[in-house]
């Protein structure tokens, strides 16, 4: 959120240049440098980067993933799924702009961090994926 933020500042109205912050910061979680290029699988920085670009597709997001969750009990089919709608939903309730290159920069997202989440997508095809439970004590 904070490239996001920062770039919004230093170059406002130029929305396209805080759309691509946001998708550099998901790149640059998910390859970090100082990791030899592993990293994170990016939901959670993809979600802070375009909470500022599309805050109302960010809010109906978290509820598909929710509901997911509620329904399935895996986390990375509700992560999976709320992360592939992203454009379709920033699209849908018009807040990414008007600038279709936005929409481009969110499904490149959109489609790292699915692609990061193959090993969980085969768990899920072949049942062994783990379920979420909150523990006790």
């Amino acid at each position: 959120m904070a490239a996001v933020a920062l770039t919004r500042s230093l170059f406002p109205g130029k929305p396209v240049l805080v759309g691509l912050a946001g998708l550099c910061a998901v790149v640059g979680h998910v390859f970090p440098v100082w990791l030899k290029f592993r990293g994170g699988k990016g939901v959670a920085t993809g979600l802070g980067s375009f909470l500022l670009v599309a805050p109302k597709a960010i809010a109906m997001m978290v509820g598909v993933f929710a509901l997911l969750l509620l329904a399935f009990r895996r986390v990375s089919l509700g992560s999976i799924v709320a992360v592939a709608l992203l454009p379709v939903l920033a699209w849908l309730s018009d807040s990414y702009e008007n600038t279709p290159l936005i929409l481009a920069f969110m499904a490149a997202a959109s489609l790292l961090v699915i692609a990061k989440h193959h090993g969980n997508i085969r768990r899920l095809f072949s049942g062994t994926e783990p379920r979420f439970q909150l523990r006790r004590g």
